[in-house]
């Protein structure tokens, strides 16, 4: 296995820069894993691939205004923070530029302008890959200080920032948004219930590991960064029930993938899924035995990317690719603000 085994070329234009209006309005790949039939259809019509008893699950994180804009005291020096992950003693890792001058003991000051306040964040260490350790003095005034940051591919600007939050979005924590989730409405949802679709909730905030590209050729060899993972007890029961009763897990988004794939590994062996609250470093690559998942939507993801690589590994690489080709063909738009693909 070799991380060029999932590259793909993709025109520029087809990289979505802002999102369809109304939500559910986005094109639907179809593709049939058994057969690799593929069919072209609109999300609004996602309930005809769907049975009554159907489990739904969705990531139900927020993300929060990750970007902070500052000085470094001192130098004055412009400083640009990205937090990635809240740890457990309240510190937190960030992505900073520029990084070679953001070294630990440095001081960043921010807000404080037109009557916003002022909050101080010290940087206390360096991690793998460049990650800053940092500690505000008011963790409380970020909400206020902060945007929510798009991916690096997206240069429109965004108009209503709850176009890249999920309907569903409850829990604040995510430096990106679980993008599969963002073609729901409430509406939609609303007929999916009445059809006899179940909806069950996990939550994983999305970290590092959502900007960072497969580096290594061996991409057994990538390690992806800790992301805060639950699963609440009403969603271990609902997981529990639908396989004792042989019903379809759908997970909405490699996200959630990963969040149920974490329950599934602690599955007992009479069926039971336990809750869990905890963190996460679960790398889907193909071979990989799928626990909680019968059925996936997702978005298209990026080349090389662990994103496409967990999706390979559930609908197969020359079929995911195959319909990656078919997509760029039939002008889909991809990545975070582009169409959907369901396999099934």
């Amino acid at each position: 296995m070799r991380t060029s085994d999932f590259d793909y070329p993709l025109p520029e234009r087809l990289i979505a820069q802002t999102p369809v209006e109304p939500r559910d309005h986005s094109r639907l790949l179809v593709l049939h894993r058994d057969t690799g039939v593929i069919e072209h259809r609109r999300f609004f019509e996602i309930g005809d691939y769907l049975r009554r008893g159907d489990l739904l699950v969705f990531n139900d994180s927020r993300v929060i205004p990750a970007r902070l804009f500052g000085r470094r005291a001192g130098t004055g020096g412009k400083v640009e923070l990205l937090l990635l992950r809240r740890m457990p003693d309240g510190a937190w890792e960030a992505l900073a530029k520029p990084g070679r001058r953001v070294q630990p003991g440095a001081r960043v000051r921010l807000g404080g302008e037109d009557g916003a306040p002022s909050v101080e964040a010290e940087v206390v260490g360096v991690g793998e890959g460049g990650v800053r350790t940092v500690r505000f003095s008011d963790e409380s005034a970020l909400d206020r200080l902060g945007v929510v940051p798009l991916p690096p591919y997206i240069h429109a600007p965004l108009a209503d920032p709850e176009r890249y939050q999920t309907v569903y979005a409850r829990v604040k924590g995510s430096a990106a948004a679980p993008t599969a989730g963002l073609h729901f409405t409430p509406d939609l949802l609303r007929r999916l219930q009445e059809q006899g679709v179940e909806f069950a909730f996990v939550t994983l905030h999305i970290g590092l590991d959502t900007f960072r590209p497969v580096t290594e050729d061996d991409p057994r060899q990538h390690k992806l960064h800790l992301e805060h993972c639950e699963a609440p007890e009403a969603t271990a029961e609902a997981l529990t029930r639908a396989r004792r009763e042989g019903r379809r897990i759908v997970a909405v988004g490699t996200t959630a993938v990963r969040a149920l794939e974490t329950v599934g590994r602690l599955m007992r062996e009479d069926g039971v899924v336990p809750p869990y609250a905890g963190e996460t470093e679960t790398f889907i690559l193909p071979g990989h035995r799928f626990r909680l998942v019968d059925a996936l939507l997702t978005n298209f993801h990026l080349p090389r990317s662990s994103l496409l690589m967990l999706v390979s590994a559930f609908a197969g690489t020359e079929r995911v690719l195959a319909a990656y080709r078919e997509a760029a063909a039939r002008e889909y738009r991809f990545y975070s603000f582009g169409d959907a693909m369901v396999a099934l």
